[in-house]
């Protein structure tokens, strides 16, 4: 079975290849990598060069093409795909093709018959689930399952999503704090806190704070709207939830 990869040198990606390699899932399948950015390049465990990810003739030869480059990718390349007659499976990790009525939410655990269901049925299209939601569904599954739950409410503040820019930009947003403060915290314990508070707020609010990929200051921070407004008061996030 000829298996294309795309965005495995991400978080996701990461974890996933380090799971597939610890399974032993690469035996049995010709597995081809892809890459947006280092076509030519080196291919992870002594496979052949990396593939142009926008090389649609080549992601057509491939009977399963697995995604975690981000929902931008998917957007752009899953309907040129469909539309010039590729019938393989689409497995991906964004979440552009959720809510698609050809496409499964996929979380094995509980929804496997539904799974099986849909391979039998044609379904090609197999998406992952929102990694919040998913771990709640898991430890609510049994309970649900026996009807002893009658209501749930859900609330969600975004951690360090998008990939592994951002969490690097995080760990550069917290490593700037520590020299904002210097001596104040562990050296001079009589300090007072408030000059400590007020010097961390003039660091979340400068401009040399690295806010490329976040927009603004996670670290010592929460940010309860983002992604994108979705016009009716609601983020994308708060969708998700």
């Amino acid at each position: 079975m000829q298996v294309g990869f795309v965005g495995w040198r991400g978080m996701v990606g990461s974890v996933l290849m380090q799971r597939m390699q610890a399974e032993n899932d690469f035996e049995g399948i010709d597995a081809t990598f892809f890459s947006t950015s280092n076509a030519g390049g080196q291919a992870p465990a002594g496979k052949r060069a990396l593939v142009d990810a926008n090389d649609l003739a080549r992601l057509g030869e491939q009977d399963v093409i697995i995604t975690c480059q981000g929902g931008d990718y998917t957007g752009e390349i899953h309907p040129k795909l469909r539309a010039a007659g590729w019938h393989g499976y689409w497995i991906d990790a964004a979440s552009t093709l959720r809510m698609s009525d050809d496409a499964i939410i996929i979380l094995d655990p509980l929804n496997r018959h539904v799974i099986d269901a849909g391979l039998e049925n044609g379904v090609r299209d197999y998406i992952g689930g929102n990694c919040t939601v998913s771990l709640m569904m898991l430890a609510l599954s049994g309970l649900l399952g026996r009807d002893l739950v009658q209501w749930v409410t859900a609330m969600t503040y975004q951690a360090a999503s998008g990939g592994a820019q951002h969490m690097r930009e995080l760990v550069a947003q917290m490593g700037s704090h520590g020299p904002r403060v210097g001596g104040l915290a562990a050296g001079r314990p009589q300090s007072g806190i408030l000059e400590i508070d007020s010097r961390l707020t003039e660091q979340l609010r400068s401009a040399g704070l690295p806010t490329e990929h976040f927009g603004t200051a996670l670290a010592g921070n929460l940010i309860p709207w983002i992604d994108r407004d979705l016009g009716n008061g609601m983020s994308r996030e708060e969708l998700k939830g």
